[in-house]
Formats: C-alpha cells, sequence, structure tokens
C-alpha cells in the first residue's frame, strides 16, 4: 500500500483519507485517474477543515457487504488509522448505514463517506435562507436511513402515555416520524422558494434582458470569471464549494446589450442526488437561462472527465418549453478557463483551437484570473443571445430619452444622423420591449 502522510504544524481533526479504486466486475467505468479522484478526496476533506494525515488508493476487487473492504484489508487500514493518529476516516464513495457502522467499530475512529463529507461541506457554505433550507432537506434525506448509526439510545422504548409517542413507540421511530414531519414543512417551504422564483422570473421578462447562467465543475474558475464579467467582488477561492449561493448581475455586452449573468452552484462527480434534488429550484435558473457557460478548467488533466460529469448533472436539469409549447433548444458555450497555468506549448495548441472553435460558437479560451481573453468572450456571448429581430427607427433631434431608451434596453447595430438632423437607428430588440417603446414614444 502506497501511503503519503503530511504534515500540519496547526492541530485540526486528524483524518485519513481513502479512495477505494474498484476493479474487476465491479470495475468503476469513469475514466478519471484514480489519483485525481484521491486528490480531489482530500481537497474536499481540506475544505471542511480536516487535517490530511494519509491518503490511500485502495484496490476493491469484490464489495463486503458488512465493511465494504475485506477483512484483511480493514485491518491493514486500521494499522493506517493508527499510526496517522487519526480520529477521522474519509471514504471517497457511498457506503450503507451498516457499512458506516461496523468501520467505525473496526477503525476507532469517526467514518466518513462521500455523501456525508458534501452535504457537510454545503451545510457549511450555505449563506442565505434558501440555501440553508436546501441543505437541511438534504441532510434529512440522507439522515433518515441511517440513525441507527447515529445515536445510541434509539432502541429505547417510550410511554404510551403523554403526544410525544404512541404505545410502545421505540425513540427511533419516534426520531424517524420527526424527521419525516420536519421534512415535509421543508419541502413545503421550497415549494414557496420556487413560487417565488417563477415570479421574478416573470418579472424579468417584462424587461425581456437575456439570462447568461455559469455551470462547472467546483473550483474551475466560476466565481473569478462572474467577477471578471460583472465587475463584482464574489466570494472566489481556490477552494471547493468556496461559493453555494446563486448571484445574479447586470452586465453589459457589446454595442449596449444588457443581460443577466448567474453565478451558480459548482457540480462534482457522483454529486449525490439528495443535493441535486433539493438545489433543484436553484438549478432551475439554469434551466431557463437563454445560454449555458460551461466552465473548464482547461489546466486540469481531469478536464474532459469533468466536463462529463457536469453534462450528466445538466441532463437531470428539465428545460421549459418554448413560448409555443416547443421543446427548449439548449445552447451552450464552454468558456475554457485558467489557460495562464497551461505551459507555453500546450496554451499555444489550446488558444489556436478555441480559435477555430469560437468562430462556431462553441468555446472560448480565458484566463478570468489576467482577464485575457474577456472580451472576444463577452462578444461571443452577444453574438449567441442576440436572435431579436432587428428593427430600424427613426428619431427626432428631440428624441434624446428615446436614443438612451434604445441603448438601455436593447442592442444598438447601427446609427447614422441625415441632413436633417434625424436619427437612424437599427437595433434589435425583444418584441415585448418594442411594444414598450412604441407605448412610451411612439
Amino acid at each position: 500500500m502506497t501511503q503519503k502522510f503530511i504534515d500540519h504544524t496547526v492541530p485540526l481533526i486528524r483524518a485519513v483519507v481513502i479512495h477505494p479504486q474498484r476493479t474487476g466486475a465491479g470495475a468503476d467505468d469513469s475514466p478519471r485517474l484514480a489519483s485525481e479522484r484521491l486528490e480531489e478526496a482530500a481537497g474536499l476533506a481540506r475544505a471542511l477543515d480536516l487535517d490530511v494525515r494519509a491518503e490511500e488508493i485502495v484496490n476493491l476487487r469484490r464489495i463486503t457487504p458488512a465493511t465494504l473492504f475485506g477483512s484483511g484489508k480493514v485491518e491493514e487500514l486500521a494499522a493506517l488509522v493508527r499510526a496517522a493518529e487519526a480520529e477521522a476516516v474519509v471514504i471517497d464513495d457511498d457506503l450503507t448505514p451498516v457499512q458506516q457502522r461496523n468501520l467505525e467499530n473496526a477503525l476507532d475512529a469517526k467514518v466518513i463517506d462521500r455523501t456525508g463529507l458534501i452535504l457537510e461541506i454545503f451545510g457549511r457554505r450555505a449563506r442565505t435562507k434558501e440555501g440553508r433550507l436546501q441543505v437541511e432537506l438534504a441532510r434529512l434525506d440522507y439522515e433518515k436511513s441511517r440513525l441507527v448509526r447515529t445515536w445510541t439510545h434509539l432502541e429505547r422504548q417510550r410511554g404510551g402515555t403523554g403526544s410525544t409517542g404512541g404505545p410502545g413507540e421505540t425513540q427511533i421511530e419516534l426520531d424517524r416520524r420527526l424527521i419525516a414531519d420536519r421534512i415535509v414543512k421543508l419541502k413545503v417551504e421550497l415549494d414557496e422558494v420556487r413560487r417565488t422564483r417563477g415570479l421574478h422570473r416573470k418579472a424579468r421578462k417584462k424587461v425581456p434582458f437575456p439570462t447568461v447562467a455559469l455551470v462547472g465543475y467546483t473550483n474551475a474558475g466560476k466565481s473569478t470569471l462572474f467577477n471578471r464579467l460583472t465587475g463584482s467582488d464574489v466570494v472566489a477561492k481556490d477552494l471547493l464549494f468556496a461559493t453555494l449561493d446563486t448571484t445574479q448581475r447586470t452586465i453589459r455586452l457589446p454595442q449596449g446589450r444588457p443581460a443577466i449573468v448567474a453565478d451558480t452552484v459548482g457540480f462534482i462527480s457522483d454529486l449525490p442526488h439528495e443535493l441535486v434534488e433539493s438545489f433543484r429550484a436553484t438549478l432551475e435558473e439554469v434551466g431557463e437561462a437563454d445560454l449555458i457557460l460551461h466552465v473548464r478548467d482547461i489546466a486540469s488533466p481531469d478536464s474532459e472527465a469533468q466536463a462529463r460529469d457536469v453534462e450528466a448533472v445538466l441532463k437531470q436539469i428539465p428545460t421549459p418549453p418554448g413560448p409555443n409549447g416547443e421543446a427548449k433548444t439548449r445552447r451552450m458555450l464552454e468558456v475554457w478557463n485558467k489557460t495562464d497555468l497551461l505551459d507555453p506549448e500546450t496554451r499555444e495548441a489550446v488558444l489556436g483551437q478555441a480559435e477555430r472553435l469560437r468562430t462556431q460558437g462553441k468555446a472560448v479560451a480565458v484566463s478570468a484570473w489576467t482577464g485575457e481573453g474577456i472580451e472576444p468572450l463577452r462578444q461571443t456571448i452577444a453574438d449567441l443571445i442576440d436572435d431579436d429581430p432587428e428593427t430600424e427607427l427613426i428619431l427626432l433631434p428631440a428624441q434624446g430619452e428615446a436614443l438612451a431608451w434604445l441603448y438601455e434596453n436593447g442592442r444598438v447595430t447601427g446609427r447614422e444622423t441625415d441632413t436633417e438632423g434625424r436619427t437612424h437607428v437599427v437595433v434589435r430588440l425583444h418584441p415585448a420591449a418594442l411594444g414598450r417603446f412604441e407605448r412610451q414614444f411612439g
């Protein structure tokens, strides 16, 4: 077994990170390297402020129902945990409640599986009321089957008097019922959030600015790109899941066209289904977007595999029907970020390939950190979302307010003044915006 011990000067909760690499009949069909998966799991652990003392890849030829690993491997892991003086063990896989309990007993340490780890990170990062509601719902969905592991008093019988439990109702039954009741209440609150979001979307459609949603693997640089595009100061760190809550800002595209840009939660491989379901209200913003910017860390050796993971999550997000009930086409532009981290030869090849794809509206290479490629990106966004019909208008010299309104609400593609001082304007306007213009200035 290969081991890597890491020395830390600040004492935190000591942890060991294990990535089970499935081989044989149950082999993992992911194209990602096991070393990259292990590094990501360790990054998740550090995002939870764990002191990672050891990291290890364990080949898993067959699954043992009771402990996931075979008895011999469990003994080796117990020795590793003791050598690292670890208080927690992160298993980069999903564990059943029984496997989790048995491993805790065998390793004499707290055991956290991949889903539990991600849920814990989300719980710490959520800032808005909506985010906290979504994380709590996901956590309760996860924990309701694990009460037998979590608490030691659960088999105690409760009496038949009072309103806290029926005759012979055990503590575990009561707790499961309380969790079920809380889940129902949370879903009602999140339905209200969804309804409110729907009202906000309707309000935005009355001022029909196109919407652009940023999606991507966690730590791909979405928030840095969002800040670069909008001039905002959303938290952007070299940290997995640094931001969770959706942020929206209005930006100006070339030739004055306004658009709304939304920064969304980062995706990750094997994103827990509890989170996908709980964050559905937030992810609906992605489904409603006129254009999706898929931000990729092009400098990562796992970039292709990460892209497939993002696309798998996107397939779970419904796309609303078009105005006539037809299926809405989902438009996507890949943004190849972090070109500044590439070596010169690779960087030149990537920039050349991206330029060819940019002319087709498929990809743009940028460095959100340095700002390189941002202006071509803005132009490409404008080209892709600019499908409103062109209208030619003639404004009198005194209609300066009307001209300003056109710049504010549309995209002026042509403008000239004739000998009589009238301004001939060619502008792309949403039909609803054109109607408002005619009512206000007609």
